[in-house]
């Protein structure tokens, strides 16, 4: 309870939650105990209980609910196995009409039969004779091992999926790898058709002949071991996909991409048609291939593949573009756009397609927020974050230093004004760069770059290139001995500085009655040059260390120089020298945001 002296509503709440009076307390090491004795219960009789918790409390993606259950479940539920102390327990579990047992079953084809249980290791030891493999890291070394032997068998490699490999690791008991071959009349496909036909709608591997090139082949996992039919089925049913693929390949390929209507898709129900969206990137961006890039990124939406495949957005542009003569700089563009999807996808480098895919998410986040759209908490039904955090790598990877992402932001306000499409946030502009800098702070966290380091540059610059930039070195630089000398000066001119007006007096030569006024003032003459030419060619290593010699002449001076003297000329004339200073260190950071 709370320490003995400690105010009476503390130990009355105590007294009350314990449901006891003081006079059956103790006093030990100066705080209030309460002693009570909790009766213990048969384990037994609170595994009911247990197990009904777990089922209504169990997380999962997607559940369903089926009759004569109270509960939702990602599948139904019909059987239950119990084992405590080595013994079957039969336990009544309302919820989903069911009695627990002490006994299992196999693999529902290969061993049916039911199994008794004695312990874990026993379950899972006779559930692997009953081809049932418990553990999913298992499950996933079994198909891993036995694509790698297919494959190497027809030297050939396989085309590694780790999604696609823990979506099949779940869909099976006791993992079988099966060859099959795709039908020569599809080979003339585009590799991404075929893959993404097997991968997505089938999920079975893809095969290479060589980095880049598909081989005629699969790889399916099933849970029974090989059968002629079976195979056939499998090889059946894609055949079956890349039919349509075929069908719709030839049929796109017969309207080019630039006569696709794009003014019926609705891009958001405030925010135009996708045809809108297109004439604003057009503005946006100022290269030809940017803008002919523009132009055609969004048609491949109304062909029938993409239909069939969306995963194959901007992938289909790129294909059919080409076929289509346009340049590969365009091509490209129309695929790249989209990227970077997340943290570990390729980020586009050649310019036509950062110019592009920069106007592309900054049009995006613009609209969005200028519409009241903004993420919050974990809700981000747009994706915002995501563009955000690509806009960030674009700028960074590429080194786009000077960059303006408030510049093209207010050009993206001004084309949805011109096509009479109303934001009512009243500065969208601010708020797209503040969300993308409050990214940014996540980001360099995540890299481990000190939290003050960054609010330290923030306010510096527009520029979210040099910020990230200056951020890491002033991170990097403080870990040194110079650094330290730096934050050290820095933080004394502050501390004197604390609460004292700048009221942009000119510093007076005349009037330094100490050398070490003189050689303080001599320093710092030196700087503003220097700095300027640094920090114009993004050095902020070098800019620091120039700002870190001033701590021998800053030592100096405070320890000699009496700057609140009794003359009030003099008082003036030191403190404007160390405003002098301070301006100079605030042209690398903001010293009084570091934490000591």
């Amino acid at each position: 309870g709370p320490k003995v002296g400690a105010p009476e509503a503390a130990l009355q709440g105590f007294l009350k939650s314990m449901g006891i009076t003081l006079d059956m307390c103790t006093q030990v090491d100066g705080y209030w105990y309460a002693r009570k004795e909790i009766a213990g219960v048969a384990t037994k009789s609170l595994l009911g209980g247990l197990i009904e918790n777990l089922l209504a409390n169990f997380p999962w993606p997607k559940s369903m609910r089926w009759p004569g259950s109270t509960i939702r479940w990602v599948r139904p539920i019909r059987h239950i196995v119990c084992v405590f102390g080595g013994e079957a327990q039969v336990i009544d579990i309302p919820s989903v009409g069911l009695k627990t047992q002490g006994y299992t079953v196999g693999h529902r084809f290969l061993a049916p039969q039911a199994i008794t249980v004695g312990a874990f290791a026993d379950y899972k030891a006779q559930l692997e004779k009953a081809y049932v493999i418990v553990d999913q890291n298992e499950r996933k070394k079994m198909i891993c091992d036995q694509v790698a032997v297919i494959a190497q068998k027809q030297q050939l490699t396989w085309i590694e999926d780790q999604k696609l490999l823990d979506e099949v690791v779940g869909l099976v008991e006791y993992p079988f790898a099966l060859l099959g071959r795709i039908d020569d009349k599809f080979t003339h496909l585009p590799d991404i058709v075929l893959e993404t036909a097997m991968r997505v709608h089938q999920r079975y591997f893809a095969l290479e002949t060589a980095p880049g090139k598909l081989a005629p082949y699969f790889v399916a996992i099933a849970d029974m071991p090989e059968k002629p039919e079976m195979l056939r089925g499998y090889e059946r049913v894609l055949q079956a996909r890349l039919s349509d693929a075929n069908f719709f390949y030839e049929q796109d390929l017969k309207h080019s991409l630039e006569k696709h209507d794009l003014g019926t898709i609705v891009f958001y129900t405030k925010l135009g048609t996708v045809a809108q969206k297109v004439e604003r990137l057009q503005d946006l961006v100022k290269s030809d291939d940017a803008k002919r890039s523009a132009k055609l990124c969004k048609s491949d939406l109304m062909t029938q593949m993409v239909r069939e495949f969306p995963e194959l957005q901007g992938r289909t542009g790129e294909i059919y573009a080409e076929k289509q003569g346009e340049s590969a700089a365009v091509a490209a563009a129309i695929r790249e756009h989209y990227q970077p999807l997340g943290p570990n996808d390729e980020c586009p480098s050649a310019s036509a397609s950062v110019e592009l895919a920069l106007a592309d998410k900054i049009d995006t986040m613009v609209g969005f927020f200028g519409i009241g759209e903004i993420p919050s908490g974990s809700s981000d039904r747009y994706a915002l974050r995501r563009a955000a955090l690509g806009i960030i790598r674009l700028i960074r990877e590429n080194e786009l230093r000077d960059f303006d992402i408030q510049n093209l932001a207010y050009e993206a306000v001004a084309g949805y004004k011109k096509q009479g499409l109303a934001l009512t946030h009243p500065n969208p502009t601010e708020a797209v760069y503040g969300f993308i800098l409050e990214r940014l702070a996540v980001a360099l966290k995540a890299e481990g770059i000190r939290h003050d380091c960054f609010q330290a540059v923030k306010q510096r610059m527009d520029k979210i290139g040099p910020v990230a930039e200056r951020a890491r070195a002033l991170h990097k630089f403080l870990e040194t001995e110079a650094g330290q000398a730096l934050f050290t000066a820095a933080r004394r001119v502050s501390s004197i500085l604390k609460d004292v007006p700048d009221e942009a007096n000119l510093v007076n030569e005349t009037l330094f009655a100490q050398a070490e006024e003189n050689k303080l003032y001599e320093v710092i003459k030196a700087l503003p040059e220097r700095l300027v030419s640094l920090l114009s060619k993004h050095d902020y290593d070098q800019a620091m260390q120039a700002l870190s010699e001033t701590r021998g002449p800053v030592d100096a001076f405070f320890d000699k120089v009496t700057v609140n003297t009794d003359d009030p000329t003099l008082r003036q004339n030191r403190l404007a020298l160390l405003h002098m200073l301070a301006a100079l260190f605030t042209q690398v950071a903001d010293f009084s945001q570091l934490e000591g």
